[in-house]
């Protein structure tokens, strides 16, 4: 069963800062965090099991915007790879951006922004 991952109503007041959604997309299974390189996407665990594009998918992604400063704003994704594992990489956006993020995302196939609130936990409805 494949496991949405928007937010209701009430849960997404809370997630208006970068560590909020990164704490409510542990909670739902996306503990690893991610680095990209010139090699490809791995995660900070484990460095040796590197990812192209074509082995990952991006399940959502939230953008976050500085208070005072538009320079502040940062991405972050929402991961899922071939065999299974599921975790986080985060990027500054515009032109602090790292090139090596930018390069690997813009390979990905896969990549699903939902926007309906309601749909956070609509597919852990339906599997009860």
């Amino acid at each position: 069963m494949e496991q949405n991952i928007h937010p209701n109503e009430s849960e997404n007041e809370d997630l208006k800062t970068l560590s909020a959604c990164v704490e409510s997309l542990k909670k739902k299974g996306f503990t690893e965090n991610f680095m990209v390189n010139e090699e490809g996407i791995h995660s900070l665990d484990d460095s040796v099991r590197v990812f192209n594009p074509h082995q990952v998918k991006i399940v959502n992604f939230f953008r976050f915007e500085g208070d005072s400063d538009p320079g502040d704003s940062s991405i972050l994704y929402a991961i899922e790879t071939d065999n299974g594992l599921k975790g986080v990489l985060t990027d500054s956006y515009g032109p602090y951006s790292d090139p090596n993020v930018a390069a690997f995302i813009t390979k990905v196939e896969e990549i699903t922004k939902k926007t309906n609130r309601n749909e956070w936990y609509d597919d852990e409805k339906e599997g009860s």
